[in-house]
Order: structure tokens, then C-alpha cells, then sequence
């Protein structure tokens, strides 16, 4: 038969992105790291499509993209992507790397002890766990909004790359998701943040640089 020339792969294409958002990600937190006089640990980024193990259970496309704070690794599910753009209507490659970065944002709350902490507040206090699991997850999206800026500030994104990310971060808040999923929006079982809160933290983190300003929890 004759052989019919392949087309570029877009997967291999994401695959390639997600590799240098994490790369670059992960060279701008080191930087933070040794200014702050410490020493960042770099992790691992583990692609999967359906179904892959991690430390803390199987990771299944249900899940999504997950940061696993027992084996350190970020865990990207290509299928999400998909999704995000398809029936969320965030697509682009700055929506896909702002799902990265806040991924990689966990692993920065593991390495300085944040993680633990709220760990620990949620097990004594289960009254506090929704709570202390939303100022954990807009903290994440204000440290992926540090990495933003970086990029931004390089000149290599334009506004309408930071609109896809606005776009991404307000897709994923709980509100969002909730209306879409039940038609109601119950706060009191938010654990990730409203949609506005979200891309608020996002903004923060975007337009200081600074991941000292992205204190969620005492505000």
C-alpha cells in the first residue's frame, strides 16, 4: 500500500508544551527559592491518558490534572485538556499552562510545608476542611500567577494568552462547575473557589511577581 504522510500529532504537540511550561516553571521557582536563601526541589511531571498509579491512588482521567504530595509528582491527564476547551470552553496554550503552573503550585506549598499544615488543620478541625482547602487551592492559583509573569514580562505572551487563563481559572471555579453539574450553586461545599476568586488570585500573583503576596490564608 502507499504509505500516506502522517500529520503533526497534536498530542505529541502538548506533550512537548507541557514539558517546557513545566521545565520553565520549575527554573523560575528555583530562582524564587535561591533568593529566598533555600533550595527548591525539582519534581516530576507524569503524562497520562485514561489511567495512570500515583503514590496517592489511581489516577483516572475523572480526577484530572493532580499534584500528589507523597510521591511529589504532577500528574497531567491529556483528556482534560480536551475537555477544559471542548465543554469549558478554555482552550489555548496559555489556558493549558496556567492548569500546569497551578499543578506545579502545589508542589511549592509541599516543599515550603503549606501542604502539611493544612493537612493537619483539616483533620483536627473538619469543620475548617472546605475552607482550608479553597485558600489552598487560590494560593496555587496565585503562584501559577508568579510564573505568568514572568513569561508575561519576557514579552513571550499577549493579553489575549492571559484572557485564555482568566478564561481557564474562572472555568474551574467551584460556582462554575457546580451550575453546570447540579444547576445550584452550594457554597458551603466549595474546596477550589468561586470562579471570580480564582482568576482574583491568578491576577494577584500576575501582577506582583511576588509569591509573598499570595497569602490566601490570613485573609
Amino acid at each position: 500500500g502507499q504509505d500516506l504522510e502522517q500529520g503533526p500529532d497534536p498530542q505529541a504537540e502538548l506533550v512537548e508544551f507541557m514539558k517546557f511550561v513545566m521545565t520553565d516553571n520549575q527554573n523560575v521557582w528555583d530562582q524564587i527559592f535561591r533568593d529566598a536563601g533555600s533550595t527548591y526541589e525539582f519534581t516530576t511531571l507524569v503524562i497520562f491518558n485514561d489511567f495512570t498509579n500515583s503514590s496517592c491512588g489511581g489516577a483516572s482521567a475523572q480526577v484530572g490534572p493532580h499534584y500528589c504530595s507523597l510521591d511529589r509528582t504532577v500528574y497531567l491527564d491529556l483528556d482534560f485538556f480536551t475537555t477544559l476547551q471542548d465543554r469549558m470552553g478554555a482552550g489555548g496554550d496559555f489556558a493549558q499552562a496556567y492548569v500546569i503552573s497551578h499543578e506545579l503550585g502545589h508542589h511549592v506549598q509541599n516543599l515550603v510545608g503549606t501542604m502539611g499544615q493544612v493537612q493537619q488543620l483539616s483533620q483536627e478541625r473538619p469543620d475548617l476542611r472546605n475552607d482550608a482547602s479553597v485558600r489552598q487551592e487560590l494560593q496555587a492559583d496565585c503562584f501559577a500567577g508568579v510564573w505568568g509573569s514572568t513569561v508575561f514580562a519576557a514579552g513571550d505572551v499577549s493579553d489575549a494568552d492571559l484572557e485564555e487563563a482568566f478564561t481557564a481559572a474562572g472555568a474551574v471555579g467551584d460556582d462554575r462547575i457546580q451550575q453546570q453539574a447540579t444547576g445550584s450553586i452550594n457554597p458551603e461545599a466549595w474546596t477550589h473557589g468561586s470562579s471570580a476568586q480564582r482568576v482574583s488570585w491568578y491576577k494577584q500573583g500576575l501582577q506582583t511577581g511576588d509569591p509573598n503576596q499570595c497569602d490566601t490564608f490570613s485573609s
